[in-house]
């Protein structure tokens, strides 16, 4: 091939080159855009997906523990505190029927036993008295007694009390569920200047990064 031929071809070539790149060059790739538009698209659904989150009311929790036991907790998502409530209130009412059981056997004999001490030929009753209590005495049977129903009424005060605690918990557990102990709440100590005496200082910095804001920085880095 003659020489000019060749620098002819090769002028020719890099005159169409860098006419397509000025009529091309400047418009904007359609896969660029369609990857914009994604990242966009990406970005608002994260934001409005934070914004739209159910809010916790706490005032739900307290009214429903308040009905049934442990149904506030469930409420707050801690279904593992749903056994512990169930067995701390299920202790009372245990003690309470085994309290009420006895205090009625021992209020019966001590019923025949004191119409015993009356009229010792009456032994109306002493059949169905309890075969541990039938060796009792009369003194004996009264503390008994007198126990049972003590102990008894112990059980429904301490019934109320973990009921109350039950309540207590589901509200304040509620009322912490939407405060920020996540990585995002940081404590920032900065030293500084005190511009009135002049003396160095510290200061105390606390950072909320809110989470929209993170996910949509990372969402752009795409």
């Amino acid at each position: 091939m003659p020489i000019y031929r060749f620098i002819l071809l090769v002028t020719f070539l890099l005159g169409s080159n860098i006419y397509l790149s000025a009529q091309y060059g400047s418009k904007p790739d359609s896969s660029t855009n369609t990857i914009s538009l994604a990242k966009d698209s990406l970005k608002e659904l994260i934001v409005v997906d934070t914004s739209s989150k159910k809010k916790h009311i706490p005032r739900i929790a307290t009214i429903r523990s308040a009905i049934i036991p442990g149904w506030g907790q469930a409420y707050n998502h801690e279904y593992w505190k749903i056994p512990i409530v169930w067995g701390a209130i299920g202790i009372p009412i245990y003690t309470f029927f085994y309290n009420n059981s006895y205090y009625k056997k021992t209020s019966y004999a001590y019923g025949v036993r004191y119409r015993q001490s009356v009229n010792p030929t009456d032994t109306t009753g002493v059949e169905s008295i309890d075969p541990q209590l039938k060796k009792l005495d009369l003194y004996s049977l009264e503390l008994y007694r007198n126990s049972f129903r003590k102990d008894r009424d112990y059980s429904v005060l301490w019934f109320l009390i973990l009921w109350g605690v039950n309540v207590v918990d589901a509200t304040v557990f509620a009322h912490l569920k939407d405060f920020d102990v996540s990585r995002d709440l940081s404590l920032h100590i900065t030293p500084s200047l005190n511009n009135m005496t002049g003396a160095p200082s510290v200061s105390l910095a606390l950072v909320n990064k809110k989470r929209e804001h993170k996910l949509s920085s990372l969402a752009l880095k795409y």
